[in-house]
């Protein structure tokens, strides 16, 4: 078998979400060994989640290792070349799926052990700590605004060629600063794959005791991380970065 950028993404995404969506059910399911250690160990295991998905969608195939319909969006719009959307973004989409499918079955005890639905539904999807819509959906455009910035920041030929390997880690502390400053409110979802797609698995997937899949909210992790890229396309391609 031959690596590809197609594969490249898929496993990638699929790496993200089985770390970053796993270090949530550590931390909310009931009695595993990291109930309840907080709001740090999510942001700091999403970051480190997205520094490895990284690694292994570049192994894999993926030089560009976007893993996030978002950024193929962003940097299609910044650069006017559209021929990486739809197999990234079908790529993406596959992977997070499979990643929830494994989250599921690594902590497959912990799901009837767990007596809140909403606990459980948070290991695959995001939700709003303050139900507006509204602000959901600012909260949403403006930290993935801030997330495809940093990452023109990270590649900019004005900053000259970075040491190899170190992109990565300065990703994921990107993600980490905007999980700690701006993920307050609506979980940072920043990838309409990084929710959909793990919302969906949950819906199909018999996991124990759960309930709603809350499809009324799955608009807004969507549609707002999709503005934030347009907006951060725009300005990449209008400033050159």
């Amino acid at each position: 078998m031959q690596t590809s950028p197609f594969l490249g993404e898929l496993i990638g995404t699929t790496v993200l979400l089985l770390l970053g969506n796993g270090v949530v059910a550590n931390v909310v399911l009931r009695q595993t060994k990291g109930e309840s250690s907080g709001w740090i160990v999510v942001t700091a295991g999403w970051a480190f989640a997205v520094a490895m998905g990284v690694f292994v969608a570049k192994a894999f195939g993926s030089v560009d290792a976007h893993l996030n319909p978002a950024v193929t969006v962003a940097f299609a719009v910044a650069t006017n070349d559209y021929s990486h959307v739809v197999p990234y973004i079908t790529a993406q989409l596959i992977g997070a799926f499979l990643g929830a499918i494994l989250v599921w079955l690594h902590y497959f005890p912990h799901w009837a052990a767990t007596p809140d639905p909403a606990a459980k539904l948070a290991c695959f999807a995001t939700g709003p700590a303050i139900r507006n819509k509204g602000a959901n959906f600012l909260s949403e455009m403006m930290a993935t605004l801030i997330l495809i910035l940093g990452l023109a920041g990270i590649s900019s030929k004005h900053l000259g060629e970075l040491a190899i390997g170190v992109g990565p880690y300065l990703v994921g502390i990107l993600v980490w600063s905007i999980g700690l400053s701006l993920g307050g409110t609506t979980g940072y979802a920043m990838s309409p794959a990084r929710d959909f797609s793990p919302r969906l698995a949950h819906a199909l997937l018999p996991i124990s005791g759960k309930g709603s899949s809350d499809w009324g909210y799955a608009w807004v992790p969507v549609a707002g991380p999709l503005a934030g890229a347009l907006v951060g396309g725009l300005l990449i391609r209008w400033f050159t970065l």
